[in-house]
Order: structure tokens, then sequence, then C-alpha cells
């Protein structure tokens, strides 16, 4: 798991996500808006309108809160039309940096991002400049604590995973892109309910941080992800899980 997705965990358990959800549900009512509005207000003919859902559900959203947003989305206001942009760049040791952000207005969220980048000592770079460091994955992930590990193996291998990553704190399943909601859905038949899911992009290579180079580097994770144009953060950093502990302490 990156560091990343291990500091997400670590605020997950120590309810530092509940103080932050109002920011969370702007940012997912913007994906649910646009994915209605480029792919249609009807879930089982949208894939990522059907992805953005589940990922509202997940967060508890309330039920008329995805429906506002999907009438938003389909209703013509130009107001409410953002646009896909990727930034990429560099955190603190050269740690790759990708941003994907929904915008209305891109000169604002350039110079937000750049600003982040630069105060927690890293830098914009060119488009390009850390994507081939990245691959597409698609992953369930849950929460260890009360869990029948076993039975999630189980469960999971006979829905068509295609592996199971055991971490201290939580199960990740690894899925395939064609099976991805099929498997999801079978898991959740079965009992298991995620902690979060979706499509990621997972580092292939790694930079190991400590010290207060580590501390600096979420530090600028934090900052990038409260912008309200960043919808998802990704990065190639590591830390240990007794670092974490540490500065999550």
């Amino acid at each position: 798991m990156s560091g990343h997705s291990k500091w997400s965990t670590i605020k997950r358990k120590k309810g530092a996500a509940d103080a932050r959800r109002g920011k969370v549900f702007t940012k997912l009512i913007r994906e649910i808006a646009t994915a209605a509005r480029l792919g249609g207000p009807e879930p089982d003919a949208n894939p990522r309108l059907r992805l953005a859902i589940d990922k509202a559900r997940l967060a508890n959203m309330p039920k008329d809160n995805i429906q506002r947003a999907i009438k938003k989305g389909t209703g013509g206001s130009e107001g409410e039309a953002y646009e896909e942009v990727v930034y990429e760049g560099y955190g603190p040791s050269g740690v790759a940096v990708y941003l994907e952000v929904l915008t209305d207005n891109k000169n604002r969220t350039v110079g937000e991002v750049r600003h982040v980048l630069t105060k927690h000592g890293g830098n914009l770079g060119a488009s390009g400049c850390v994507a081939y460091l990245f691959e597409k994955r698609e992953r369930v992930s849950f929460d260890r604590e009360g869990l029948d590990s076993d039975a999630l193996l189980e469960a999971a291998l006979e829905a068509g995973a295609e592996d199971v990553v055991e971490g201290p704190d939580t199960i990740e399943v690894i899925v395939g892109a064609a099976s991805f909601e099929e498997t999801q859905r079978a898991l959740e038949a079965a009992g298991f309910r995620p902690a979060s899911a979706g499509i990621s992009l997972e580092p292939t290579s790694i930079v190991k941080l400590e010290g207060e180079t580590a501390e600096a580097m979420l530090r600028l994770t934090d900052a990038l992800e409260d912008l309200d144009d960043v919808q998802n953060v990704y990065s190639n950093f590591d830390i240990s899980d007794e670092e974490m502990a540490r500065i999550a302490g």
C-alpha cells in the first residue's frame, strides 16, 4: 500500500475524515454532477456515475444530496460545467505528485496548486513528468478490525478478484477493470462492507521518507486534498508504519 493510502486509512480511523465531511461531500457532488452531465442521469447506463454514487454512499452521503447532484449535472446550467484537468509535479525529496482536478477556472486552480506545492517544498511540473510512474488499479478496501480475513479472502477469490493484499490495518481486494462492479457487489452481498472502493493510480516505484521530510510530505498531501477543485491526489512516497504512527500521534 502506498504511503498516501496508509495516511488516508490512519486519518479515517482517527475521525479526521468526519471533521472534513463537508469538503468531502463538495468533491463528491462535483463528481456526480460531472458524471451525470457527460453520461446521463441513469446509473445503470453510466458506469462513471454509478461509481461516483457508490463512493458517495460509502461516505454516508444522504440520498437526497445524491439526487440533487444528479439533477444539477443534467440541468443544463453552464455554471455547473467543470473541466477535467490533470496536474503533475514533485513534493519533498522528488516525490511524484499526480492530481486529478475538476474546475470551472483553470487559471485559479493552477495558481492554487502551484502555491501549495511551493509552500510545502515541492514544485509544479510539465504534463507527463510523473504520469509514467503510475498504473491504474481497481481496488476495494476493507478495515481489518473485526473482519474475518479468511472468509473475505474466500469470497474475493470466488467473486473473481485478481489479488488480495493484507496490511496491518486494511485488506485490499485487487480487481480487474472488466469485473470491478460485479466483484464489489458480490462482496457486499456476502456481508463485507468496504471502507472505500474505486479506480486509483498506484506507483510503480517508491520513494521512502522519514523524519521531517515525511512530515512535510504528509502536510503537502493534506493541503492538496483541502483544495476544493482537487478530486484525487496520488503520490509515490512510502513511510514506515512506525513513522506513520509517530506522526499521527
